[in-house]
């Protein structure tokens, strides 16, 4: 009975914590922002964050982008300025013919935690990242913050 009681508290809990969403749609992908969480587009770069601000997903969106796959990784870390390996970049081949790119990187100064994924086909990409104070990142946040970027979808 004890057993139980304690698997009803626990799916009880996890469903009183899950987060809703509302999906972000635009002509080439989706992304569910979480309840509470504003998104903007400006120019064409969207940002969702929560209300207090503590971190944001940024999306940016290039077409006739004449980038050669052989310096996406340069690319990438040349948008930090950091001076780790291009090996760090981790590559694989994506869904819907797309090359994807992830990084992780931290960035001592501001402490801030970036992760970032950028998805290449021909002279198409997509930038998605994550940048979230070290000291928010951790518990709920970093799951919302992970949630909704694991969410993205390119549709085309």
């Amino acid at each position: 009975m004890k057993k139980i009681a304690l698997v009803s508290a626990f799916l009880s809990a996890s469903l009183f914590f899950a987060q809703k969403a509302k999906v972000y749609d635009s002509p080439g992908y989706t992304i569910n922002v979480p309840e509470g969480w504003k998104s903007i587009n400006d120019n064409d770069i969207v940002n969702i964050f929560p209300d207090n601000e503590i971190g944001a997903i940024t999306i940016s969106e290039y077409h006739d982008l004449n980038l050669p796959k052989a310096e996406m990784k340069k690319f990438i870390l040349a948008l930090y300025k950091s001076e780790d390996p291009e090996s760090k970049i981790k590559e694989n081949k994506g869904r819907k013919g797309y090359t994807e790119y992830s990084y992780e990187y931290f960035d001592e100064k501001d402490k801030l935690f970036w992760i970032t994924r950028a998805f290449q086909k021909e002279k198409n990409l997509y930038l998605v990242s994550i940048n979230c104070g070290q000291k928010f990142w951790n518990g709920n946040y970093m799951n919302l913050f992970n949630e909704t970027f694991n969410s993205f979808k390119i549709k085309k």
